[in-house]
C-alpha cells in the first residue's frame, strides 16, 4: 500500500471500530491489529488513537454540516427547507449509520460541549437567519429567532438519535411527522408566550 492508501485503510478500521465501541472502548492495538499493521504504523500516520479518532470525527462533521447547507440554499420556502433540512438528516443516518454513532456516542446531544453539540450549533446558526425572516414576516420578534433555531435543530438530532436504533416508521414518514410538529407548531406561535402556571409553580 502507499502512505495514502494505508491513511485511509487506518481511517476506515478505526471509524468502525469507533462506532461499534466508542472512543474509550478501542484501543491502538485492536486498530492496528485489524488493519493488520503494527502499532508504530498508526502513530506514524496519526500520532496516535486521538489523532485517528479527531480525523474520523472531522470527516463526519464535514459530510453531514455540507449536507445540510446544501439541503439549505436549494430553496426559500420554509417549509420545503425544514423538509430537506429532516430529510438530509435521516438520509446520513441511514448511509452513514457508523459516523452517526460516533457523533452521538461520544458527545451526546444533551451536552453543551462536545462534537455533536457543536455541530448542532452550527447548523442552527444556518437556520437562525431563515427563522428571523420568517419570524418578521409573521409579526413576530425576530431577536427570539436564533432560540427558535436550537430547539428546531435539537428535535430534528433527538429524533434522529431514536431513529438510529428503531428504523421505523420508514425515514419519509418520521420527516414527515418532524416537519408536522415542526410546522403546524410554528405556524401558530403566540406573539408573546407566557407559561399558565400560578406563578409559585414556575
Amino acid at each position: 500500500m502507499t502512505g495514502k492508501q494505508r491513511r485511509e485503510q487506518l481511517l476506515a478500521v478505526g471509524r468502525r471500530l469507533f462506532a461499534e465501541k466508542g472512543f474509550e472502548g478501542t484501543s491502538v492495538e485492536e486498530i492496528a491489529s485489524t488493519a493488520g499493521v503494527s502499532k508504530p504504523v498508526v502513530y506514524e500516520h496519526f500520532g496516535g488513537k486521538e489523532g485517528l479518532y479527531a480525523v474520523v470525527v472531522d470527516r463526519e462533521i464535514r459530510t453531514l454540516l455540507d449536507a445540510i447547507t446544501g439541503a439549505l440554499q436549494m430553496d426559500d420556502r420554509p417549509r420545503r427547507l425544514l423538509e430537506r433540512a429532516a430529510l438530509v438528516l435521516l438520509d446520513y443516518i441511514e448511509t452513514s449509520t457508523d459516523g452517526f454513532r460516533i457523533l452521538v456516542r461520544d458527545s451526546p446531544v444533551a451536552q453543551s460541549t462536545g462534537t455533536f453539540a457543536s455541530l448542532i450549533s452550527d447548523v442552527a446558526s444556518q437556520v437562525e437567519h431563515l427563522l428571523a425572516a420568517e419570524f418578521k414576516a409573521r409579526n413576530l420578534e425576530p431577536k427570539v429567532a436564533p432560540l427558535y433555531a436550537q430547539m428546531l435543530v435539537g428535535m430534528v438530532a433527538l429524533t434522529g438519535q431514536h431513529w438510529l436504533d428503531s428504523r421505523k416508521p420508514q425515514k419519509a414518514d418520521v420527516a414527515a411527522h418532524l416537519v408536522n410538529l415542526a410546522w403546524n407548531g410554528l405556524s401558530g406561535l403566540e406573539r408573546r408566550p407566557s407559561l399558565n402556571l400560578p406563578e409559585n409553580e414556575r
